[in-house]
């Protein structure tokens, strides 16, 4: 899940491809490699053990990836939340405007806040990226 911060310089800095390689698929590349290798040139035990390593490694890593992804958006949901009532200034299609965020909603998980302007107009669908400062 992609999350936002307050003030967000730029989308792309943490852009990672997911390349949908999982554990199971490296296991059938070995399998397929164990299979097909030559019987008089067995793998060294030592090779197949640092495999072995590496898938290990590969699992820690997603399954680390997965509990960063689900804390960065508890600490968005948690930001946005702290937000209501405050005063803050945003960017929109029509400029810079200040207001007061009123309300919070999710879709999908992803926070989206309304900001109420100085002139008593809602601003609705505001992201945590488009926050310039709170004051």
């Amino acid at each position: 899940m992609a999350t936002e911060s307050i003030g967000n310089v730029s989308a792309a800095t943490n852009s990672v491809q997911n390349t949908n390689v999982g554990q199971e698929d490296l296991f059938k590349i070995m399998l397929s490699q164990l299979s097909y290798q030559d019987p008089l040139k067995p793998m060294d035990n030592q090779e197949f053990i640092a495999k072995l390593a590496q898938f290990t490694n590969l699992e820690l890593n997603r399954q680390m990836n997965e509990k960063m992804d689900a804390l960065l958006s508890f600490q968005a949901s948690n930001q946005s939340i702290n937000l209501i009532g405050k005063t803050v200034e945003v960017t929109t299609a029509a400029g810079q405007q200040l207001g007061t965020v009123s309300s919070v909603s999710f879709e999908n998980g992803i926070p989206r806040l309304t900001v109420q302007n100085s002139f008593g107009a809602f601003l609705s669908d505001i992201s945590l990226s488009q926050i310039l400062i709170v004051r």
